[in-house]
């Protein structure tokens, strides 16, 4: 089963690169982040004939996160069970092949010290309670997503320029650790332990060309999954696409 993760910064304005990704690399499974549209905007037709069914949780212009997959996606949710009706659109799951996965886009926090800064981190306290107390971490269950968070200095491209800024800081690290602490395993940092394998890369600063990027896209997965995963890869080639997304595509490989 290949598994691959997205955020594809608007699924319309990216639908031809969404579409000729899809042909080219035939993922199983995929998780999209910011889809930036209503369900009634979502291409259900066109993933359709790819032969993908979909879930999707989707607010207008912003945020918005979906599942595709070619069997079947049961016991389907969105958001946490106590979210009000105007929540923003980030969480959604469902199991398919027996593996239960859980998309997430978490909040940016704009800059640290900032009312967004603590409300990422209230958001993500509340994403630690949700795995801890909904899920049975000892069966197969894949949480993947853009996080918003680089892990350690690994992650980043250069440490002390961002030093205690957004993406980078202790509390934040502190809550990804809190997550990998209750039994999940980091798959890319399992494959590639030295790091330097970045997800996102900035438009404004020309990062991509400059090799200048930072991992915060992760694929966590309960030791189950985690035993199964014989393979993991980020797609910088599409990073390269005209009209890319800043993210690239990171994809796993389980044998089930």
């Amino acid at each position: 089963m290949r598994v691959a993760t997205w955020n594809v910064n608007s699924i319309r304005a990216r639908l031809p690169r969404l579409i000729a990704w899809l042909e080219a690399q035939e993922p199983d499974v995929v998780c999209l982040q910011e889809t930036k549209c209503v369900d009634d905007e979502f291409p259900w037709d066109a993933l359709s004939e790819l032969g993908y069914e979909a879930v999707h949780h989707g607010q207008k212009t912003y945020n918005g996160v979906a599942i595709l997959s070619k069997t079947p996606i049961e016991d389907a949710f969105r958001g946490f069970p106590d979210d009000a009706e105007d929540e923003q659109r980030r969480v959604i799951g469902g199991t398919i092949g027996g593996i239960q996965f859980l998309d997430l886009y978490v909040v940016n926090g704009e800059k640290v010290g900032s009312e967004k800064y603590e409300r990422k981190l209230i958001w993500l306290e509340r994403l630690v309670d949700f795995l801890a107390s909904y899920y049975d971490l000892g069966t197969p269950l894949v949480v993947l997503g853009d996080f918003n968070i680089t892990r350690d200095d690994r992650d980043v491209y250069d440490p002390e320029r961002f030093r205690d800024k957004i993406l980078c800081s202790g509390p934040e690290r502190e809550f990804l650790e809190a997550i990998l602490d209750l039994g999940f395993v980091d798959l890319v940092r399992e494959h590639y332990p030295q790091g330097g394998l970045y997800t996102w890369f900035d438009f404004r600063t020309r990062g991509f060309e400059r090799g200048q990027g930072l991992r915060i896209d992760h694929v966590l997965a309960t030791p189950p999954a985690a035993r199964a995963c014989v393979e993991v890869e980020v797609d910088l080639t599409e990073r390269g696409q005209e009209k890319p997304s800043d993210h690239a595509p990171v994809i796993v490989t389980f044998e089930v």
